[in-house]
């Protein structure tokens, strides 16, 4: 057996703490002496008992400012559309009616029309609408009133 023959060892051995005062760490294993770093296990966060610092902060911090309370539109797919009759216009009160959406839910959040599925029959949309439903809606000879976001 030669040194260079040998396999290459990566990992560290971990560090035996409070092994005995011959040891190098023992008595308080590298902790020093009294205090609350010494006895137990604090969190990484923990500031003294001060307020931390993340509750000093104002409320609306952080990317994206609290989507929590963002309202999101309610997605219909152009797939659902494809089963109403030939020149329908689709707007909120139609879809209330046919039982896609509820009132309070429409009012409170909007609709808006996706591009997923197919669309083989021509209608009018009055509802905020994506790019690919645009292209599905005027490709099978619809029309579209209303493109907000």
């Amino acid at each position: 057996m030669n040194l260079h023959t040998l396999p290459k060892t990566t990992q560290k051995k971990k560090k035996r703490l409070g092994a005995g005062l011959g040891s190098g760490r023992g008595k308080t294993a590298g902790r020093g002496t009294k205090g609350q770093k010494a006895r137990g296990k604090i969190p990484l966060y923990f500031e003294g008992g001060a307020l931390p610092l993340i509750k000093r902060l104002p409320f609306r911090r952080g990317k994206g400012k609290n989507k929590v309370f963002k309202k999101k539109q309610i997605c219909i797919n152009v797939k659902n559309l494809s089963q109403f009759p030939k020149g329908s216009k689709i707007d909120l009160k139609f879809l209330i009616e046919k039982k896609l959406v509820t009132d309070e839910d429409a009012r409170m959040y909007g609709v808006k029309i996706l591009g997923d599925g197919e669309l083989l029959i021509p209608l009018t949309v009055v509802l905020p609408v994506s790019k690919g439903a645009r292209k599905k809606i005027e490709k099978a000879g619809g029309k579209i009133e209303i493109t907000l976001p």
